[in-house]
């Protein structure tokens, strides 16, 4: 719903495609700026505390954007700010929850249990998407806001009754903070595969937030309209949670190859959007786009929690989200000057070309290959 309200938010204000770009780049940069702190502060303390501490702040923002936004007092500056803030305060959930599966699953079922968080989640971003396309549309975007930040109210409640201790380290033997990054770092680039992946999603995470999150909606409100948008979003997460039910069931032995060869998938929207914006077409895109991302983030997550450390594994993750994100702002920036010089179109044909190239150089990788679905260390309780 966030995504939703924020950008359609800003269209109120201004038309320009350029100033859209720095309001969600803003959200992408101080969320890259703070992920490895984040993954520091995971590490050290118990988890759960710090998904209370993150979804306390995020609420806090997103209610205090919605006001000013519901008031008409809303302006460019202010959104920049929120949507930093807000950015800033995800550095610290995601690396926290990531590694928190570990902690709570054995090694057998994580996973199946990687695959029903991302149903859970995916049934509840159906219904947000649904239902902020329908707030959007019908009350204005200030709503799907408010009820943004209640939903981040709801999930610090949720998280203060999760248990888990922090990693036990004698504090005569504990590291500082630059220690503890260079621990993560060494265990970051031990293995090909990981920052190999990373490198390439490094490309595709750019093309998907320029071409699909800044083009689509521009599409969406000269084309097709911003209803239909709402729904093609949640077809997308449709195909999610269709994907979830069969990453429960997949039993590969290369379950990290099997995953990376579905990251072809993710070119059908910009490829819908760029040639045939029917809401049918763009629909079904969505629904096997967001198929394909369950099939790869179920195998990833399982790959790295087999193999990394669990006392190390928030710092790794808050590195894989620090690589697959850095571009992310930038793209975010430069689409609005990209499409106005280039077009629409041919920016959204780059956009559908980048994740087929990087799935073809990840199925070739040796590295990734050799990856099997089977523990390799035990992971810290």
């Amino acid at each position: 719903m966030a995504q939703i309200a924020l950008v359609f938010a800003v269209r109120d204000v201004t038309e320009s495609i350029t100033t859209l770009g720095v309001v969600v780049a803003a959200r992408s940069i101080a969320n890259v700026v703070f992920l490895l702190w984040g993954g520091v502060v995971a590490d050290r303390l118990p988890r759960q505390y710090v998904l209370v501490g993150s979804s306390a702040v995020s609420m806090a923002s997103q209610a205090l954007l919605a006001v000013l936004v519901l008031t008409g007092t809303v302006s460019i500056p202010a959104f920049v700010v929120l949507a930093a803030v807000n950015g800033m305060s995800t550095a610290f959930s995601f690396p926290a929850s990531a590694a928190l599966v570990p902690q709570t699953v054995p090694a057998e079922l994580r996973q199946r249990a990687n695959a029903l968080l991302r149903l859970a989640l995916n049934s509840s971003m159906i219904a947000g998407a649904s239902l902020g396309g329908l707030l959007i549309a019908f009350a204005g975007p200030g709503w799907g806001l408010v009820v943004d930040a209640l939903s981040f109210g709801l999930a610090a409640l949720a998280f203060s009754f999760v248990r888990v201790p922090a990693a036990r380290v004698a504090a005569e033997h504990k590291p500082g903070v630059l220690s503890e990054l260079r621990l993560g770092w060494t265990e970051f680039v031990s293995r090909t595969w990981v920052w190999g992946v990373v490198v390439a999603f490094f490309f595709v995470n750019a093309a998907y937030a320029g071409g699909t999150m800044v083009l689509g909606p521009v599409i969406a409100d000269t084309v097709i309209g911003r209803e239909t948008w709402g729904l093609v979003l949640s077809a997308q997460t449709a195909g999610m949670l269709a994907g979830a039910f069969v990453a429960m069931r997949i039993r590969a032995r290369r379950l990290l190859l099997f995953g990376v060869a579905f990251v072809m998938g993710f070119a059908g929207l910009p490829l819908a959007l760029a040639l045939h914006p029917e809401p049918w077409l763009l629909m079904v895109a969505s629904f096997v786009c967001g198929a394909c991302m369950q099939q790869f983030g179920v195998a990833w997550e399982t790959s790295l929690q087999h193999h990394v450390p669990g006392e190390r594994l928030a710092r790794v993750y808050s590195y894989d989200m620090l690589g697959s994100l850095a571009a992310v702002p930038l793209a975010q920036l430069v689409v609005g000057p990209v499409s106005s010089a280039a077009g629409i179109t041919a920016t959204l044909l780059g956009c559908a070309a980048i994740p087929a190239l990087a799935t073809v150089a990840m199925v070739a990788s040796p590295s990734v290959r050799s990856v099997e679905n089977a523990p390799a260390v035990q992971a810290v309780r």
